[in-house]
């Protein structure tokens, strides 16, 4: 059976009932539909409960092997709570970009998802829409603003700020508008991000109620003068408008795992161009509603973990108390120089030369950020004994025990041994720290991240991005954490680089501020902020038959 054929298979409990099992009261929900709610997070929020731990699952540098982080992360929520824990799991809303493009749906696999999924990885409650609404409603503003006068003095060949759609769309990278004489606008050079790039989708994933969104949003720097002067998206009084637009995305969404248990699902920006987290509204919530809250971060852990603690903990004041590192033995071959095609029988060498990633992401989680954690083996039928018994001898030399993770296959079943190390790790004490202080420079917060996490030996500046970390430095915005852009399949940022490449440099080519977001994005390599789809798309399976059923979604 296909993800989407198991997701339909099994009959949903409705949301109210999956509130109660969470201790929510009826009164604190908005449905949408039967199967899926809105939460009040403002009272939730104001329970004397004391909050729960937080556990982060993370991965290896992805492949097309495939890892199964999210499948693991609902699956040993789902295993938790066959254990007699008090969980809920806190996952990110699917962009429509991967969903259409290469990956499929995003709401898990097998006998480990999230349901309604069909919903989850389309339009779900609307949240997306609302922040693309609020993105291009600001950009609106922005060319009204210098068609009408243009009283702030708004350089328009120093627009920072870009329109987004959440699509996969290649031809909106670039654009030039404002064509067809004076009355359709003034011509300049623009372009297009993907939704989950907007700093929209930052701020609504970072701020902790309506009024800091507010606040947020009316910090967004939106461009500069012709004296090059910062102008905001208060300055242009367009943030009450945007918070209007926002007020019901910034609400939490309830949904539930296969074997009924709360998952809220909420927010959704990637972690190769943004900082790759739900919610700190979600994660909080959760927290308060739950004794344990498993949540995920985007890609390897180069990416979307290090941004986890080092953007998201920071600001949201968050301690996690364990982490689980997920990987396959067929990822791991294929970064030991296997090609796609050969996977499905035994190599211990190619696995031997693939283990150092593994190994080194799992070195970050305990040596730099000082947390424990377990190594997660999402185990295919064409494993052998042996492959596995060299990744547990390798893991345990670092001090990680090493876990089978049957969940896809088994769903909570299958992640009850991974559950019950989770929790013996959650007992333990830890040190948790960043990999780097705030108050460093601007270049000195990036080398960390390159040296400490990625294991770079050089960062490059081009003159361009040296000036704008002048620049920036200057406005006061040195002492932000700083969000890199970088290729999701390597350590490095040359994609082609697999495993645990060393000596390597990374070129940073630009670097901008997200103000409202509070931190410095730092683009590098060849990192693209709007993706294109692939030859072949994943749309081109997606249908749905004369009952409305939909067929192909992954």
């Amino acid at each position: 059976m296909t993800d989407i054929e198991i997701a339909q298979s099994v009959k949903m409990k409705k949301i109210t009932e999956v509130a109660a099992k969470a201790g929510i009261d009826e009164d604190l929900l908005e449905p949408y539909g039967h199967y899926k709610a809105k939460l009040d997070y403002q009272k939730i929020l104001k329970s004397d409960k004391e909050d729960g731990k937080l556990i982060l699952v993370t991965a290896i540098t992805p492949t097309p092997a495939g890892e199964g982080k999210t499948t693991t992360t609902i699956g040993l929520a789902d295993g938790m709570a066959r254990i007699g824990k008090r969980v809920t799991v806190a996952l990110r809303e699917p962009s429509l970009g991967p969903v259409f493009g290469v990956k499929g749906g995003a709401a898990g696999g097998g006998w480990a998802q999230v349901v309604p999924m069909e919903d989850i990885n389309l339009h779900f409650t609307g949240d997306f829409h609302a922040i693309g609404a609020a993105n291009n409603l600001l950009a609106a503003m922005i060319d009204n603003h210098i068609f009408q006068g243009n009283a702030l003095g708004i350089d328009p060949k120093k627009i920072t700020w870009r329109r987004c759609v959440d699509m996969n769309d290649r031809q909106l990278r670039n654009v030039v508008d404002g064509l067809g004489g004076r009355m359709n606008g003034v011509p300049r050079e623009d372009g297009y991000d993907i939704t989950v790039a907007s700093e929209i989708m930052a701020i609504l994933c970072l701020a902790s109620s309506i009024t800091d969104l507010k606040k947020r949003l009316s910090s967004i720097i939106i461009g500069y003068t012709y004296d090059d002067k910062p102008v905001t998206a208060g300055e242009l009084n367009a943030a009450g408008a945007m918070t209007a637009l926002l007020k019901d995305a910034l609400k939490p969404n309830l949904v539930q795992t296969l074997e009924g248990n709360p998952a809220i699902v909420h927010g959704g920006p990637f972690a190769n161009i943004a900082h790759g987290c739900n919610s700190v509204i979600a994660t909080r919530t959760a927290l308060k509603l739950s004794d344990y809250v498993v949540t995920e971060a985007g890609f390897g852990a180069d990416l979307g973990a290090e941004k986890f603690f080092d953007i998201k903990c920071r600001a949201a004041g968050l301690k996690p108390s364990a982490v689980v590192v997920v990987a396959t033995v067929r990822a791991l071959k294929m970064h030991g120089g296997l090609p796609k095609t050969d996977l499905n029988h035994e190599d211990l060498d190619a696995l031997e030369k693939g283990i150092p990633n593994l190994l080194r992401h799992l070195s970050n989680v305990t040596d730099v950020y000082k947390l424990p954690a377990v190594v997660a083996v999402n185990r295919f039928p064409t494993d052998t004994d042996a492959e596995i018994d060299l990744i547990i001898s390798k893991c345990r030399a670092l001090g990680a025990n090493t876990v089978l993770s049957t969940v896809w296959a088994e769903g909570g079943k299958g992640g009850e041994a991974l559950a019950q190390e989770v929790v013996r790790l959650c007992e333990m004490e830890n040190d948790f720290s960043f990999s780097y202080e705030t108050d460093s420079p601007i270049e000195d917060k990036i080398r960390a991240v390159v040296k400490r996490v990625y294991r770079g030996k050089h960062v490059f500046f081009v003159s361009e991005a040296k000036k704008q970390i002048e620049k920036l430095t200057e406005m006061g915005c040195g002492n932000l954490p700083v969000c890199i852009a970088k290729t999701q399949y390597s350590f490095s940022d040359d994609p082609a680089l697999l495993g645990a490449p060393e000596d390597f440099t990374v070129t940073v080519r630009s670097v901008k501020v997200s103000a409202g977001a509070g931190f410095i994005v730092v683009l590098t390599g060849s990192i693209l902020t709007m993706p294109g789809l692939p030859k072949k798309p994943a749309a081109e399976n997606i249908d749905v038959d004369e009952n409305g059923v939909i067929s192909g979604l992954f």
